[in-house]
């Protein structure tokens, strides 16, 4: 039985509104931000996946039945055509048009087929991290650098009550907290990352 669970920013942009025509001139180069407005959105990202992995054009109802299985995290014939018919609604109506528009693929609303760009091959040298949530990790770096450097001086004047403890523990705290702070880095950096946690291992439709 299919799990009835979503991504919660699956829909995100449902209500985005009509988006530009097709016939749209697109610049030679996107800006961050426009990438990001593409991008933000789970769905549009699992296209993306789609189209770089299979690198043909594709039939919106194979995508959609495709992105449904990922999202509901099914099989192909584990989808039931409610969920398929969500997915195929919002990708016709809002995410394929506003990617279209981008230049990141080419959408044939009136064949229902969609088709990948150098963009799409490309996307990820535009930009290996969706950009907007980016956390300011060197400005956090310096700081802890700073503190660090403001503690050993303050332990080598003996200033009280940081003396309360001895430099060994001090030591350990610095490292624990580097530690830390670069695991949580790491993290946020891999959760961030195009497509990461997004695909399943095998991508049915690819190998047919």
């Amino acid at each position: 039985m299919a799990q009835q669970h979503r991504p919660p920013d699956a829909d995100a942009d449902e209500a985005d509104g009509s988006e530009s025509d097709h016939g749209d001139e697109v610049d030679d180069q996107l800006t961050k931000g426009e990438i990001f407005e593409v991008l933000r959105n789970q769905r549009r990202r699992y296209v993306l996946q789609f189209l770089k992995q299979d690198d043909r054009p594709v039939e919106l109802g194979d995508l959609a039945q495709q992105i449904a299985a990922w999202e509901y995290e099914t099989t192909l014939e584990g989808v039931t055509p409610e969920q398929r018919k969500r997915v195929y609604t919002t990708l016709q109506q809002t995410h394929l048009p506003k990617m279209d528009t981008s230049g990141i693929l080419e959408f044939d609303s009136d064949r229902g087929v969609i088709e990948p760009t150098e963009r799409t091959r490309d996307i990820s040298v535009y930009l290996e991290i969706v950009p907007g949530r980016e956390f300011a990790w060197r400005e956090l770096y310096l700081s802890l650098g700073a503190i660090s450097c403001a503690l050993v001086a303050a332990l080598w004047l003996e200033i009280y009550p940081l003396t309360a403890l001895s430099n060994l523990a001090w030591t350990a705290i610095i490292a624990v907290t580097v530690t830390v702070t670069a695991v949580a880095h790491i993290y946020h950096e891999r959760n961030m990352r195009l497509g990461h946690g997004e695909q399943p291992p095998e991508l049915s439709y690819g190998e047919q």
